[in-house]
């Protein structure tokens, strides 16, 4: 881990070692809790820290919980932070929620047929962005702001 610098949140190996320092933390029973290696930069150590989650892409849903976790819901925000859940948490809230949405649209089509769309495109884009809206609507208050 010390032959390595973190870079752009991907390893890249060095061609140069650095010299590293390990640190070991004890617990108020002197019993080791954690090693951390630190890696000099000028007058300071620097942690060599690593990212244990993968990289997720997340959508409008999953940053419209993020939003609310952030702002309404701070000790849930928290606590999937330090146990690493939240990417993971915001990938499935946007997945699902996209789901919903085309499930739902589905649904109400089959109550509300849309208007030809060759003869009348404006009508029938306005019916589907109101479809759309409903949909929209409903996952909003069911499961992003939940």
């Amino acid at each position: 881990m010390c032959s390595e610098r973190m870079r752009d949140n991907r390893f890249t190996p060095l061609h140069d070692p650095i010299p590293c320092r390990t640190m070991k933390l004890l617990d108020k029973k002197g019993r080791m809790n954690m090693e951390l290696t630190y890696t000099p930069q000028g007058d300071y150590l620097l942690p060599n820290l690593t990212l244990s989650e993968a990289e997720m892409t997340i959508g409008k849903y999953g940053m419209m919980r993020k939003t609310f976790l952030k702002t309404e819901r701070k000790g849930m925000y928290a606590h999937l932070m330090l146990t690493e859940q939240l990417n993971r948490h915001l990938a499935d809230i946007d997945q699902t929620a996209r789901e919903q949405i085309d499930r739902t649209i589905q649904q109400l089509l089959t109550t509300h047929p849309a208007p030809d769309k060759t003869s009348d495109p404006l009508t029938w884009t306005g019916h589907m962005n109101n479809l759309k809206q409903q949909a929209e609507e409903l996952i909003l208050t069911e499961l992003i702001y939940h």
